[in-house]
């Protein structure tokens, strides 16, 4: 039987997410989306979410729960997330947080981590940082390397890069640890949808 975690894409979990919120159609989806700015995290495009939608209903992570047409504009189908749509996102971030050969998975999981337990989000954040810092160590001995042997250093301006970013990340991941561990650092869904977020979501839906 195949896996419907592993063929999660990084816009299946952010149209998953989105339906935790509540019922949507596609295009209140897309609205929201670029309301929030996630095309900064996933490519969005009418054709792009219609798909995903399809596929999230073919593989039971999505139902169809009715379909309006206001005036004269098309119809829309609305979808609701089933338990087995929010289960899968909570795994595919669960996979996906400490992996570190996967960026653009990292930050939509990030994205999506409040929906774990605190202690499991910090137990997994842990573990990336542990392969951060084997990664960081591993390239800086082949850096090493590579100069003793004559290297010239303008070959390994990439090598440059990938060791400022990796260490950036550690200072990142040493900051951000205590926060989450903080009790009073709020963590899971709000409880009470701000007013801007309830504008939102009807400007969404116009």
């Amino acid at each position: 039987m195949s896996d419907p975690v592993a063929r999660l894409t990084p816009l299946g979990v952010a149209v998953l997410a989105l339906l935790s919120e509540g019922d949507m159609h596609p295009y209140e989806m897309i609205r929201l989306m670029h309301f929030r700015r996630d095309d900064r995290l996933v490519t969005i495009t009418n054709g792009t979410v219609y798909h995903t939608v399809g596929r999230l209903e073919r593989a039971g992570l999505i139902a169809e729960v009715g379909v309006d047409r206001d005036g004269n504009r098309p119809e829309r189908t609305t979808y609701t997330q089933t338990d087995a749509g929010a289960a899968a996102v909570l795994e595919w971030v669960r996979r996906e947080l400490p992996r570190v050969d996967r960026p653009a998975e990292f930050r939509v999981a990030l994205a999506e981590v409040h929906g774990l337990d605190r202690d499991e989000a910090i137990e997994l954040l842990g573990v990336r940082r542990a392969a951060l810092a084997a990664a960081l160590g591993s390239l800086e001995d082949g850096q090493r390397h590579a100069l003793e042997k004559g290297v010239p250093p303008q070959y390994l301006i990439e090598i440059d890069r990938e060791l400022a970013l990796l260490r950036a990340e550690l200072v990142w991941m040493d900051a951000v640890l205590p926060r989450i561990a903080d009790p009073d650092f709020a963590w899971g869904p709000t409880p009470t949808p701000s007013e801007r977020y309830l504008a939102q979501r009807k400007a969404a839906r116009q």
